[in-house]
């Protein structure tokens, strides 16, 4: 339901996104200037998000509805850890430890709604021919190089949070 914009973006850099809140699909130059493949998948994924927004994916709502936790959990969470564990307030420590698991939640949540977007992605471009089949393989490559970055930063999450826990049960330990 409602119209998508599109937005070149005005920084250089890869910050390739769907911006469900504003109804806009965000792309590089790097990326909107160019009609390479791999420019094309990321792109067509991107898109794929924009119509997960549009048909009401459950996933894409849940991982938008948590966007605010995580970001106060990953940025408060911490500091909660350590305030707690300098100040040997023991219950402080352990509600950081909760704060943190939402950006581990997050991440979980996450990587099903981009692997999602990546075989929406797959189906537009050979749907609308904008791959051919030679260039097919390159495109998945792409999107599959990227569904790994979402499965390595849900390990580097889900280990800090097991790392953290550790640190909160050992300190309890030790009085």
């Amino acid at each position: 339901p409602g119209s998508f914009a599109l937005s070149s973006g005005a920084t250089p850099e890869l910050d390739d996104h769907y911006d469900p809140s504003q109804k806009v699909l965000r792309l590089s130059p790097v990326v909107y200037g160019s009609a390479s493949v791999a420019a094309i998948a990321v792109a067509a994924h991107e898109a794929g998000h924009a119509i997960q927004d549009a048909q009401g994916y459950p996933l894409m709502k849940a991982r938008t509805a948590i966007v605010p936790a995580a970001n106060i959990g990953s940025q408060f969470g911490i500091l909660m850890i350590i305030v707690g564990l300098f100040m040997h307030l023991t219950a402080l420590s352990w509600l950081g430890v909760a704060a943190f698991a939402m950006a581990v939640v997050f991440a979980l949540v996450t990587l099903p709604v981009e692997l999602d977007a990546s075989s929406r992605a797959m189906k537009l471009l050979t749907n609308t021919g904008l791959v051919d089949r030679t260039e097919y393989g390159q495109a998945r490559s792409v999107l599959t190089a990227a569904a790994f970055t979402y499965v390595a930063g849900l390990a580097v999450a889900l280990l800090n949070l097991l790392y953290w826990i550790g640190v909160v049960q050992g300190s309890g330990r030790r009085r």
